[in-house]
């Protein structure tokens, strides 16, 4: 299970933008501070807003912030935004044809390796990254 570069900057935007709380961010602030290139990120953003997960304004004083509080935004609703992330979804040996019904000699091992990345991802909110970076994780979120 690989999850892809958009994916992965998507994650990184959004929780530098729970960093920030309220105050909007310009995509080329965010660009700087997670030393990301700006085009991409700024697509990136935009997919994210159309999304709902992110609020943009454009002009002085524009820039996007968060739609979702933190606390009640999984990553994996981030990921999916780009992406079906999904314990199933690719073959880690690369088969085309790789599935409950046809499996490969390590479908079952590769599933129940995938399946708890997909439960982090499902329960880890933005909430809890920015608090983990912190130190301040939450103890009720380490269920």
């Amino acid at each position: 299970m690989r999850m892809t570069r958009t994916s992965r900057y998507a994650i990184r935007a959004v929780v530098e933008l729970a960093r920030h709380g309220d105050q909007r961010v310009s995509a080329e602030t965010l660009s700087r501070e997670l030393d990301l290139p700006e085009n991409y990120l700024s697509k990136t953003l935009h997919a994210l807003a159309r999304e709902g997960l992110l609020d943009s304004n454009r002009g002085p004083g524009g820039g996007y912030r968060l739609a979702v509080p933190a606390d009640e935004l999984p990553l994996l609703r981030v990921i999916e935004a780009f992406e079906t992330l999904d314990a199933s979804r690719e073959c880690v040996l690369g088969r085309e044809e790789c599935s409950e019904e046809h499996p490969c000699p390590v479908h079952d091992e590769w599933k129940d390796v995938a399946a708890p990345i997909v439960t982090f991802f499902r329960r880890t909110t933005v909430g809890d990254a920015v608090a983990e970076d912190v130190g301040e994780r939450p103890t009720a979120a380490l269920d």
